[in-house]
């Protein structure tokens, strides 16, 4: 962003300010000349990022509001940005600004009030974004019921497990390498739309699919993103960071519009699955080339034609707008996704002067050192590591990817194997809709310890179903198996790693935090679709399915001593959250162990557990 385009004085003064407030925090050494504590300046950092209006007189926040108006062309608002400024500042107080009309104040009430009433624009763009998930979850599941057709097509054998991987997991190498990275030049200079947008032999399908694997990799970037930057601004004193893709949204709503992403792009799933149900079973006429496999891939490309016939009739992000200095726009774009343009006016100045406190953090510091050197950076880098990890390594998209063969090799016939492939992509979506309510009611960490044993036990079922013989009883252990482990999956790993990756990274380097996780989850996405026909092939399936197994067991046992929570935690509270040491963490809770035996399973009356830091 260039530093024209926000205003040199404005930023001088910001950098005065700043400098008055936090200049201990600011420097390398302390008063007394020791070295500063890197995580006492992030959380200065943060205090300012979470209401860069804190601290300024009526006077001084008129006199800015005014400099802004006619530094943007905005005095045709003015009297909309001052008041906007005032609720943007003390949202808790507006009841008694004078300033504002009834009808001014009866808009702040209904924020609170009427949660779910919002301008038709919002809902239109939550059905794009909507849209965008179910395109990328069809994309990932419609390999399932399409290998079956086109490996015997190619004359790709048994064999060739290393080229089966390859081929089904060529979009999430892509995605891990290119897609994820490429998101913030795509956004900077094509905008979030135009991201969103894009999107013989057997090479020939393994390039396709290498290079679908871009638009997945920016895709799954970029539209949260898009979706929070026009919802609403983080009011300064409701401040809760559910996900990235959310920072911005109403914090009314804002835990439910965590899981519109994680349950559209089930719905996606499924529908992949159904695709290659009712594909599959499409007869060919004598003499023609074997072609479900093309219809069943072909049909992946129907949602992204809606996506995009509706892509261009929303308005471009605000942000985007304003970071290209064209401030009328954006003032226009957020005016067609609020009641009134003083809701508006108020939003275009936080956002604003959010920018700005941004953009004057991030001058001259190496983002990518401090993502590793800050520990407070580090430990959230770790555990966002580890839910994006286990996200994988949990072993869904193994059934995600390979549950027709899986079923096939139990005993099932292709086309019954097809459609119990399809009822796993059904349940998956359907336990699915209910961690819109258990991720803020349960907590990231609790609901991975709930769930990580029960997915390594329903895995172990599956792959011991496997010594059965051949008849009813493999059958229903295997189906009986997979099915509840997606029960298990849909509230447990399958919201909480985006969730969690988003809220854990402060502000400030959060689009790399979100790239590092990104990357990560669709880097061992590809491992996972690589190997796992090897793996089969080298360790039987009965082995193959413990060795994810183990995984779970492992994820609950680092999830215990090792995870810290972060549920409904501001950017304070998560700063003092990620303070504590990972080593301080797992030795209190190897100190705690005793307590739940003595509490949950033997019953008895124990002293209060003793807190872990100062928030509990």
């Amino acid at each position: 962003m260039a530093r024209d385009k926000l205003g040199d004085e404005e930023l001088n003064a910001r950098e005065k300010d700043y400098a008055n407030h936090s200049s201990s925090s600011s420097q390398d050494f302390g008063p007394n000349g020791e070295k500063a504590d890197p995580d006492r300046k992030q959380s200065v950092i943060n205090m300012k990022l979470q209401n860069p209006l804190a601290g300024m007189s009526h006077d001084e926040l008129m006199t800015d509001v005014e400099q802004f108006a006619k530094e943007h062309n905005l005095d045709y608002a003015l009297d909309d940005l001052q008041k906007g400024a005032l609720v943007a500042q003390n949202k808790a107080g507006f009841e008694n600004f004078d300033q504002l009309t009834d009808d001014d104040k009866t808009l702040i009430r209904e924020e609170k009030l009427h949660r779910w009433k919002q301008p038709r624009m919002l809902y239109y763009m939550t059905i794009l974004c909507a849209g965008s998930a179910i395109v990328q979850g069809m994309d990932q599941s419609a390999v399932n019921g399409a290998q079956a057709f086109y490996f015997p097509y190619f004359g790709i054998g048994d064999e060739q497990v290393w080229l089966q991987g390859l081929i089904n997991g060529a979009p999430y190498l892509c995605s891990a390498v290119i897609g994820c990275w490429s998101t913030k030049p795509l956004n900077y200079y094509l905008g979030r739309r135009a991201a969103a947008y894009k999107n013989g032999r057997w090479w020939n399908l393994l390039l396709a699919r290498f290079a679908l694997g871009f638009a997945v990799g920016a895709k799954s970037s970029t539209t949260p993103v898009y979706a929070a930057e026009w919802s609403a601004i983080p009011h300064p004193n409701r401040s809760f960071v559910k996900t990235d893709c959310l920072t911005s949204a109403p914090p009314e709503i804002r835990g439910a519009l965590a899981m519109m992403w994680q349950m559209w792009t089930a719905f996606g799933i499924m529908l992949g699955f159904i695709a290659g149900v009712v594909f599959g079973g499409v007869r060919i006429p004598a003499g023609v080339d074997d072609t479900q496999w093309r219809m069943i891939l072909g049909s992946t490309a129907i949602p992204p034609m809606f996506v995009c016939a509706q892509v261009y009739l929303v308005p471009e992000s605000p942000r985007w707008y304003m970071s290209k200095g064209r401030y009328e726009k954006a003032f226009e774009s957020l005016q067609r996704f609020r009641w009134s343009r003083f809701q508006a006016a108020r939003d275009l100045y936080y956002i604003h002067k959010q920018i700005v406190i941004e953009y004057e953090l991030q001058e001259g510091k190496n983002l990518l050192k401090e993502f590793f050197v800050v520990p407070r950076n580090r430990r959230a880098a770790q555990s966002s590591f580890f839910v994006m990890f286990m996200q994988q390594f949990c072993g869904v998209n193994v059934i995600a990817y390979y549950s027709t063969v899986i079923f096939q090799d139990s005993g099932f016939s292709r086309s019954n194997a097809l459609l119990v492939s399809m009822g796993t992509g059904i349940v998956n979506w359907l336990f699915a809709i209910p961690a819109v309510y258990t991720i803020d009611t349960f907590g990231r960490r609790n609901l991975l310890l709930v769930t990580f044993p029960l997915m390594g036990i329903m895995l172990l079922v599956t792959g011991f179903s496997f010594f059965a013989p051949e008849g009813i009883g493999r059958l229903a252990g295997v189906a009986t198996g997979i099915y509840l482990f997606m029960v298990v999956y849909s509230p447990g790993e399958g919201p909480v790693p985006f969730t969690y990756s988003a809220e854990a990274f402060p502000l400030y380097i959060r689009e790399y935090g979100m790239a590092f996780a990104t990357a990560t989850t669709w880097g061992f996405n590809f491992i996972l679709s690589l190997t796992w026909p090897a793996l089969e092939a080298t360790f039987t399936t009965p082995g193959a399915f413990g060795f994810y197994a183990f995984w779970n067991f492992f994820g609950w046992a680092f999830a215990y001593f090792c995870l810290p929570e972060t549920k409904e935690r501001t950017l304070e509270e998560l700063d003092t959250v990620f303070s504590v040491r990972t080593r301080d963490h797992a030795k209190y809770y190897l100190d705690m162990l005793p307590w739940y035996m003595s509490k949950y399973v033997f019953r008895r009356d124990v002293e209060p557990r003793k807190p872990l830091h100062a928030l509990e």
